[in-house]
């Protein structure tokens, strides 16, 4: 056996000391400093050859560091790229603009009170989506109603690429454009992005999982068709 194999023997056979990793991180800690203190005191013919090996050190290491930012400088921002093609290409809408909808052809003043003086209720005139656990608020607490007849569980929904129309469940609203109180009480007019259920289509991810919901845009005016129409965002 080799005169220098005892330590990898010991080693293999007992394992390492317990402080061995944190002795060797502070060995080469320390390395930093000694080499300073080494290329300080040096002198003459001594000096320069010690100042010509780090000279050559460190310019091997700025090369190779440039080299390697600058390759993953660009293939990150080729990534980046990519990625905001994909997410402009997803979110681009069949609607792009649509008519902002005014308060007072959303909501209708309901009066209440023993003589009718208080104004504070509104009756929502547009179409909504609201949950299968959805339970009304007490009269006295409801400050807005939506009519049970303007209420929608389901959607028309074709998909652009298929060109085929299926009638899928309403999971939820995710943007009405005319307003975020809009969004939260569910109603949909023309240009609302909503959830459906797309599970029954049967699409899946490159990873193989079925797609469950996808986003779809409302194309037409629910109250006045007593329908809900929408485009699949593929």
């Amino acid at each position: 056996m080799p005169q220098g194999d005892y330590i990898e023997l010991h080693r293999k056979r007992n394992g390492y000391r317990l402080d061995h990793f944190e002795r060797k991180r502070k060995k080469e800690a320390r390395e930093v400093h000694k080499r300073s203190e080494i290329a300080q005191k040096a002198l003459g013919i001594k000096g320069k050859m010690f100042a010509k090996k780090r000279y050559a050190e460190k310019a091997l290491m700025k090369k190779t560091f440039f080299l390697y930012y600058f390759l993953n400088v660009g293939v990150l921002s080729n990534t980046i790229k990519q990625k905001r093609k994909e997410k402009a290409g997803k979110w681009e809408v069949p609607l792009p603009k649509v008519r902002p909808v005014a308060e007072d052809e959303m909501f209708k003043v309901i009066r209440s009170g023993k003589r009718r003086t208080k104004q504070w209720k509104r009756m929502v005139t547009k179409a909504t989506f609201v949950g299968p656990g959805f339970t009304r608020k007490p009269p006295k607490y409801e400050r807005f109603i939506r009519p049970s007849g303007l209420r929608f569980t389901k959607a028309h929904v074709t998909h652009p690429e298929l060109k085929c129309t299926f009638n899928l469940e309403i999971i939820g609203v995710k943007k009405n454009p005319n307003g975020p109180m809009y969004t939260s009480l569910g109603v949909i007019t023309k240009g609302t992005i909503i959830e459906v259920n797309v599970s029954e289509l049967g699409l899946v991810t490159p990873a193989g999982k079925v797609v469950w919901g996808k986003y779809a845009q409302v194309t037409n005016n629910p109250e006045n068709d007593g329908c809900i129409n929408a485009v699949l965002l593929v």
